[in-house]
């Protein structure tokens, strides 16, 4: 089932950049109107405006769809989730206990106050 969305996922991914690059951009409008090539049309002289306009946004819903089932797939296969809201934890690190262990060295605690210089006094 995966491998089919996939499938169309890619093919509709195609088609959509191909059904943007047919259409044609904004400007291309004032050309039409003096009819330049407006009878050479396929789609007649209306233009494929609308065809072309109702074929990208169909391919985009299919793509969204597509998208979306997917995500669903690799949610459900990595094991990823929560239980009522709150996230999965992995009892093994709650576990574990923590050495208090480091790599640097402890001072020595004195208490004696002669280790400190005086400041000059500069009266």
């Amino acid at each position: 089932m995966e491998t089919i969305i996939v499938v169309v996922h890619v093919i509709v991914a195609i088609g959509i950049v191909g059904l943007v690059l047919l259409q044609q951009g904004k400007g291309a409008d004032a050309g039409a109107s003096f009819g330049a090539g407006a009878s050479q049309t396929v789609f007649g002289a209306s233009g494929s405006g609308n065809f072309l306009v109702r074929a990208t946004t169909i391919a985009a819903i299919i793509f969204f769809v597509t998208s979306l089932s997917l995500a669903i797939f690799a949610r459900n296969q990595s094991g990823a989730g929560s239980t009522l809201g709150l996230p999965v934890v992995n009892q093994d690190i709650l576990e574990e206990t923590i050495s208090v262990q480091s790599d640097i060295p402890a001072l020595e605690a004195t208490s004696n106050q002669s280790d400190i210089p005086a400041l000059p006094d500069n009266n």
